[in-house]
């Protein structure tokens, strides 16, 4: 069942590209399409649409928690702050390549 959310996160866009560096080139297993855009009033808006939610977590596990928090960890140390929401977002079409 095709997955899709809205995520809010407290980053700039240079916090971004070095996340996007340490993920690689190869694009997760189920991605349909992931969106960052610059929200007005500070930080970055995520759209992401996926498969399914299993692929979505998989790969929060295994790829981008440990980019991630091996970043968070430079700025925070061992207190890491709590993740973002996830705000689920109900799927009428997906149309695309």
């Amino acid at each position: 069942m095709t997955y899709a959310f809205t995520q809010d996160v407290p980053i700039d866009s240079t916090f971004y590209q070095r996340i996007v560096a340490g993920l690689g080139d190869e694009p997760p297993k189920g991605l349909i399409t992931h969106i960052a855009v610059e929200r007005p009033e500070g930080g970055l808006r995520y759209i992401d649409v996926w498969e399914s939610e299993e692929e979505c977590d998989r790969f929060a596990e295994e790829r981008l928690h440990p980019v991630v928090h091996g970043l968070l960890s430079e700025i925070f140390g061992d207190q890491l702050p709590a993740e973002p929401e996830r705000i689920p977002l109900s799927v009428i079409h997906v149309w695309g390549s």
